[in-house]
């Protein structure tokens, strides 16, 4: 190992434990003394039931860990959103898991909130996963409400999905465990069966000081729409749990009921670790984000047996294309090679930029996987497509698009990791979170943003000092400067990963080792679904 081995090594794995400590503070939620009050009522975190439910021999995957991360500081923050969403098994089968989390505003809906909750109920969709909800929420935080109450992507949009899952046979189960009031009320009852919790689980529109207020109605809380009420006499809910625990266990019983699923018929065979030691990854990946270095390596750290079989091989290689398997599933892998390379013209070609070649070798290869049936990840470290009246004139524009419309029409499952840059249209070419992916996920060395910190702060700052200059001010050389400094670290700090993650532009930020597993647990997921649109190009420019 050579000295620059070591130093990515040591700055990679120091990014590992920022990871870490920042998700352990994530995992406290509103806070050890909101956690106490919690226990101290007899229930469990949302963390807790989650634990509690899911198969301990079994892997699982946390979707949206970071999000609302940095945001609502004038509210009080909003920790993963106020709801914890797990991907993983219930008595072996396979499921969405959604828990809204008391210790954040008693559970309130912030618009994270609303946007977290929806891309669980999609991946449930799309993935055709059972979905379990454990119900424990205060409804709409009042003072955000028209930032969550009326539109398309809003809290509404919650209970259309129910009904649409419900009519495409997909299992919805919740578990109302503490307050479930006003137009939340819904979410339970539009699921397949409800629980409740006694004592602690309640249900109504309205609850006992709004009914006084508005029929002048004198009733407490527990007869107006507890577990006794619901199970008894209004009949909304289907069983009776004694404490969360109890309702934990009826849910697993629930699940060993039900039957398989149609699958899609991914291929698969024994999973075999890389031969390659996946740890060194760690060393590989260059500190600057602006260094080379050769995605094949990183690529045999995390396919197994480190065999990646290429596709045109010696054809724009700014871009990997290439077979491979990953915990056994066939997949087509399609990577940003970071190395200065040539092209059979023996020209330089840049790390990290898509050139018409690579488009056109990229778009073939997406297609190919589409004819196969197998799934597609995209390793992201691109910078966006190449510039300049060479291109220009050679139709980059023309190729980049049939890419981009080869990304958008695949009908197979796609997974992106963003390794490290995933700029403006190579974010989009390489199958960026508008463009559909089942998961979308970062390491911890990732950056998403329309262009690179140092070109955007350029720009940016020739348009401050323009304006400032329209306005008769001076600009000394050193004032240039500290503006630039000043655009720099705002502008870096929205490139970041956790940024990103705060605002469900991805699903998560991970470990690079955890890697193999969010892309297994995810072919696994949309093995659920099969494929029943045929892959089409539409009109292209060719």
């Amino acid at each position: 190992m050579d000295i620059q081995f070591n130093k990515n090594e040591d700055f990679n794995k120091l990014e590992l434990s920022d990871l870490k400590r920042k998700l352990q503070k994530v995992y406290l939620g509103g806070g050890e003394k909101r956690i106490a009050k919690l226990h101290a009522k007899g229930k469990l975190t949302a963390r807790e039931r989650i634990e509690y439910l899911l198969d301990d021999d079994k892997d699982s995957i946390e979707i949206g860990a970071f999000v609302g991360d940095g945001m609502y500081e004038e509210h009080g923050g909003c920790p993963s959103g106020g709801v914890v969403v797990k991907m993983g098994y219930v008595r072996g089968k396979q499921c969405i898991v959604v828990a809204n989390d008391a210790t954040v505003k008693a559970g309130a809906w912030f618009p994270i909130t609303g946007k977290k909750n929806l891309r669980a109920q999609e991946i449930a969709m799309e993935n055709k996963l059972p979905i379990i909800y454990l119900v424990d929420s205060a409804g709409v935080y009042l003072p955000m409400q028209d930032e969550i109450f009326p539109d398309k992507e809003h809290f509404g949009r919650i209970f259309r999905n129910n009904a649409i899952m419900s009519s495409m046979g997909i299992t919805q189960i919740a578990a109302v465990m503490g307050s479930c009031v006003a137009g939340g009320a819904y979410l339970p009852i539009m699921s397949d069966e409800a629980l409740i919790v006694n004592k602690t689980g309640s249900i109504f529109l309205a609850g006992s000081y709004l009914v006084k207020a508005a029929i002048g109605e004198s009733i407490d809380n527990e007869t107006l729409g507890g577990a006794t009420t619901h199970c008894e006499v209004s009949g909304v809910t289907d069983y009776k749990a004694e404490d969360d625990k109890d309702a934990l266990d009826t849910i697993k019983n629930i699940m060993d009921k039900i039957g398989d699923y149609d699958k899609a018929g991914f291929n698969r065979v024994e999973s075999k670790e890389p031969a390659k030691n996946q740890d060194e990854i760690f060393g590989i990946l260059p500190k600057s984000r602006a260094d080379q270095y050769n995605m094949i390596e990183i690529i045999e750290r995390l396919v197994d047996n480190s065999e990646f079989e290429q596709y045109k091989e010696d054809y724009g290689k700014t871009i990997l294309c290439g077979y491979a398997r990953i915990d056994g599933w066939a997949v087509g892998i399609v990577a940003n090679q970071r190395k200065v390379v040539k092209n059979a013209k023996k020209e330089m070609q840049f790390g990290g930029v898509i050139y018409s070649d690579s488009a056109d070798k990229a778009t073939r290869f997406i297609a190919n996987c589409n004819q196969k049936k197998i799934p597609l990840v995209f390793l992201h470290d691109v910078t966006g497509f190449m510039v300049g009246s060479k291109s220009e004139h050679g139709g980059i524009i023309k190729d980049g698009a049939k890419m981009v419309n080869a990304v958008s029409n695949s009908v197979v499952p796609k997974f992106s990791v963003v390794i490290g840059n995933s700029y403006g249209a190579g974010n989009y070419a390489m199958c960026g979170k508008a463009y559909d992916p089942r998961l979308i996920f970062a390491w911890p060395s990732a950056r998403l943003a329309v262009m690179g910190g140092a070109q955007a702060a350029k720009v940016l700052l020739q348009i401050e000092t323009a304006s400032m200059k329209a306005r008769g001010e001076e600009i000394s050389p050193e004032k240039e400067q500290e503006i630039l400094k000043t655009i720099q670290a705002k502008y870096d700090n929205q490139t970041t990963p956790y940024y990103a993650a705060a605002r469900l532009w991805t699903d998560g930020v991970i470990n690079p080792l955890d890697t193999r597993k969010w892309i297994s647990m995810g072919i696994e997921a949309a093995n659920h679904s099969p494929i029943e649109k045929k892959f089409n190009l539409g009109v292209i420019q060719v």
